[in-house]
């Protein structure tokens, strides 16, 4: 994201745990990852001039699902086609070094065709909210 409106980013995230320990312990293990190209659209600097920046991104990519259960035979890995859209702010304390603070939410377009185990589609959609350091070079 430079000094005008609009940007591009690579986005990968890994949830360990995501669906929990399930009923009665019956998940042994589970995790989501997801890996996105996304285009923000953010206020130009010259209006923000060095205050906060709003902006809202958007994007697609891959979310892959799995989990496994305590009876081997429901274990399950979903590939989907995945969305995100959200928004945030950004801002700088000095030259080289700032904040960012997001929300995005997540979900899948598409279904597995690979045999996962479901009954009805296959439908995964959850929020995220970050902070993070942003480091300019």
């Amino acid at each position: 994201l430079g000094d005008k409106f609009l940007g591009v980013e690579a986005d990968i995230e890994q949830t360990p745990q995501f669906f929990g320990p399930g009923l009665q312990r019956t998940v042994s293990s589970s995790g989501v990852t997801t890996l996105t190209g996304n285009v923000i659209v953010a206020l130009p600097k010259a209006i923000t001039q060095e205050s906060l920046r709003p902006y809202v991104v958007a994007g697609v990519g891959l979310m892959h699902a799995r989990l496994s259960t305590q009876v081997s035979l429901l274990d399950t890995k979903s590939n989907l086609l995945g969305l995100d859209i959200g928004g945030g702010v950004i801002g700088f304390v000095s030259p080289r070094a700032g904040a960012r603070f997001e929300l995005r939410h997540f979900k899948n377009l598409t279904d597995d065709a690979t045999g996962a185990v479901t009954i009805g589609g296959t439908k995964l959609s959850f929020w995220r909210l970050t902070a993070g350091l942003v480091l300019r070079y």
